[in-house]
C-alpha cells in the first residue's frame, strides 16, 4: 500500500486518541454500523482532502465501512496529526498523503497521490482536489461521478465555477447544512480558535481588544468566545446586515483601519484575501498577537507585512516575530494558517460528528443520486439534515415534540384563519 507519513511508529498514540475522540461522535457511530450492513459507497474509490485529525479518521473509517475504498491527504500543511495519519495506515489499512509542516511543493505531491487511485467522488475541505483535477488532472473527470465540500470557502470557489459554467461534475456543499454550519463554524471554530491563540502564546484575553475581522458564523463563535473570556470584542465587516447585527449583539463595530492601532489580539475569518494589509501592520500596537482561522493562509498580507520588516524570528511553537522597520512587533501565530489546527487541536469531536456524519451520508446520496444529479453546486437534502439532527438529539438524551394532526393541518391551509 502506498501511502506517505512522518512516522508509522506513532501509530498506537494515534489509534488511542481516535477512541479518544469516537467517544463523543455517537451520530458518526450510528451512520457506521447501518453502513457495515448496506454497504451504499461498495465499489467507490473515494479521495478525502480534509484536515487529518482523529474525527476525520473516524469518517475515513465509516466510509470505508460503508464500502468505498479510501484515500486520505491533508487540506492544509499544517492541520495534520502525524500520529492519526500513521494510525489510517496502520491499524485501518487506509492511504495516507499527509506530513504536518510540509512544503508548498510536498502539499500538491500529495493531493496528486490521492488523486491517482482515480476517484469516483472527491471530498474536500477548501476544494483543492476540484481545483487540481480542473486544472491539471482533466483525464480524471470521466470517472468522476460527484464530490462533496466541507467549508465555507470551497463552497465559494465552487459556486464561483459553476456560475462560470467551467463545474465539471455535481458537489453537495456540506458546510451549508444547518447540523453543519451552525455549530461547527459557530461552536467548533469559535472555542478551537481561541484554544489555538493562548496555547501558542499563553496570553490572558480577559481584558484585552480582541478584534475578530468578519462576522459570519465562523466570526460569531469567535467573538462570543472572546467576549466570555472578558476580551473587549471589535468586529470589522464589509456586508452592513452582519454589522448590525454584530452592533445588536453588543460589539463595537469599526473598519480595519480604526482597529488596527487599538488592538492586542487579531483574528481573521472571512474567506477573503489581504484583509489585514501592510498599512495595517504598520499601525499595530507593539505585541500585537494576529492569527486567521480563514481557510486558506491569504487573509493576512504577509508579504506586505515582510516589507516593513527589519527582523523576524520564531519566538515559540507557531509564533513568529516581526521586528518593524519602526522598532514595534508583531506576532503571527501558525504562519498565518489556520490557528486552530495548526496550534491546537481543531474542532472538538462532538460538532464534529455532525458534520462528518452530514459528509458520509451526503456521499452516499451522491453515489445513488449520480445520474440525476447536474453539474452545480447542491444544498443538502432537508432530509440528511433533519436525519442528522434526529440522530444528535437522541444521543443527546432529548426529546421534542410532534405535531398534532390539528396543527399539520391549520400549517397546511389558509382557510382556518385566526
Amino acid at each position: 500500500m502506498k501511502y506517505d507519513i512522518k512516522d508509522i511508529a506513532l501509530a498506537e498514540k494515534g489509534r488511542l486518541r481516535i477512541e479518544w475522540a469516537a467517544h463523543s461522535m455517537p451520530v458518526l457511530k450510528q451512520i457506521s454500523e447501518r453502513f457495515v450492513k448496506d454497504q451504499p459507497l461498495k465499489g467507490v474509490t473515494l479521495a478525502a482532502c480534509l484536515h487529518v485529525t482523529t474525527e476525520t479518521a473516524s469518517l475515513a473509517a465509516t466510509l470505508k465501512a460503508g464500502g468505498a475504498q479510501v484515500v486520505v491527504c491533508a487540506s492544509n500543511p499544517l492541520s495534520t496529526q502525524d500520529d492519526v495519519a500513521a494510525s489510517l495506515v496502520k491499524d485501518h489499512k487506509i492511504p495516507v498523503f499527509a506530513i504536518k509542516g510540509e512544503d508548498n511543493k510536498t502539499y500538491y505531491q500529495h493531493l496528486n497521490a490521492a488523486l491517482d487511485f482515480k476517484p469516483q467522488i472527491t471530498m474536500d475541505d477548501g476544494a483543492d482536489l476540484v481545483s487540481v483535477i480542473h486544472s491539471e488532472r482533466r483525464n480524471l473527470l470521466d470517472g468522476i461521478i460527484g464530490g462533496t465540500e466541507e467549508t465555507t470557502t470551497g463552497v465559494i470557489r465552487l459556486r464561483a465555477m459553476a456560475k462560470d459554467g467551467v463545474l465539471a461534475y455535481p458537489i453537495v456543499a456540506v458546510n451549508d447544512a444547518g447540523t453543519k454550519h451552525l455549530f461547527d463554524n459557530r461552536y467548533g471554530t469559535g472555542q478551537s480558535t481561541i484554544d489555538g491563540m493562548i496555547r501558542a502564546t499563553n496570553r490572558l484575553v480577559a481584558g484585552s481588544n480582541f478584534v475578530v475581522c468578519g462576522y459570519g458564523w465562523c466570526g460569531r463563535g469567535v467573538a462570543m468566545r472572546a467576549k466570555g473570556m472578558g476580551a473587549n470584542v471589535i468586529i470589522t465587516e464589509v456586508d452592513p446586515l452582519r454589522a448590525l447585527e454584530a452592533v445588536m449583539d453588543g460589539y463595537r463595530v469599526m473598519t480595519i483601519a480604526k482597529a488596527a492601532p487599538i488592538g492586542d489580539f487579531f483574528c481573521t475569518v472571512t474567506g477573503d484575501i489581504h484583509v489585514i494589509r501592510q498599512e495595517h501592520f504598520a499601525q499595530m500596537r507593539d505585541g500585537a498577537i494576529v492569527a486567521n482561522s480563514g481557510h486558506f493562509n491569504v487573509e493576512l498580507d504577509l508579504e506586505g507585512l515582510g516589507k516593513i520588516t527589519k527582523k523576524r524570528r520564531e519566538i515559540r511553537d507557531f509564533v513568529e516575530e516581526f521586528t518593524l522597520q519602526s522598532g514595534k512587533r508583531v506576532y503571527v501565530l501558525g504562519e498565518g494558517r489556520l490557528v486552530n489546527l495548526a496550534a491546537a487541536e481543531g474542532h472538538p469531536s462532538s460538532v464534529m460528528d455532525m458534520s462528518f456524519a452530514n459528509q458520509a451520508l451526503c456521499a452516499a446520496y451522491m453515489k445513488a443520486n449520480a445520474a440525476k444529479l447536474e453539474k452545480q453546486v447542491y444544498t443538502v437534502p432537508p432530509a440528511i439534515d433533519a436525519e442528522v439532527a434526529r440522530l444528535k438529539l437522541a444521543a443527546l438524551g432529548v426529546g421534542i415534540d410532534k405535531l398534532t394532526k390539528e396543527q399539520r393541518q391549520y400549517l397546511n391551509t389558509w382557510t382556518m384563519g385566526t
